[in-house]
């Protein structure tokens, strides 16, 4: 559990650092705002399998403003850090059943969900600092090692 909740304090850490980055340099490009906001999308969405939730019409890539990527990064930090304080490493074995956009059924660990939600967003995020360099602007250092730091 402790390294679970120590992937989503990273997570949550380097969403902030791309997210000031964005806002700082008027959110480089579009691109880099779509890449951002699927991030949180997805975490939304993999929240809500979890919790047993129908995702299926809910959006995964769609134009939104940093002010909706603030507002789904406050909902989904507070969602995650209110869930994981309330289950323990027994939990983490627990099978859930989800369907994926297209209507197939899935079944999963908790505990790969919340690694695979915890390693996804670092995949779109460099895809977002490679974006930062075009534009000229300096890359947000993310990698684990510098959030311990």
């Amino acid at each position: 559990m402790k390294t679970i909740k120590m992937l989503f304090e990273h997570l949550n850490w380097s969403n902030q650092q791309v997210l000031t980055v964005l806002e700082t340099n008027g959110g480089v490009n579009q691109q880099s705002v779509r890449l951002f906001s699927h991030i949180l999308f997805a975490e939304h969405i993999w929240f809500t399998r979890i919790k047993g939730i129908d995702s299926s019409s809910m959006p995964i890539w769609d134009d939104v403003s940093l002010k909706d990527c603030l507002y789904l990064w406050n909902q989904n930090q507070n969602h995650y850090s209110e869930f994981l304080s309330q289950i323990s490493d027994d939990d983490l074995g627990q099978i859930v059943i989800y369907k994926n956009s297209k209507g197939k059924e899935f079944r999963n660990t908790l505990r790969e969900i919340l690694t695979h939600v915890a390693l996804h967003g670092q995949y779109h995020r460099g895809q977002i600092n490679l974006k930062i360099r075009d534009a000229g602007f300096e890359p947000v250092p993310i990698d684990f090692i510098f959030f311990r730091r």
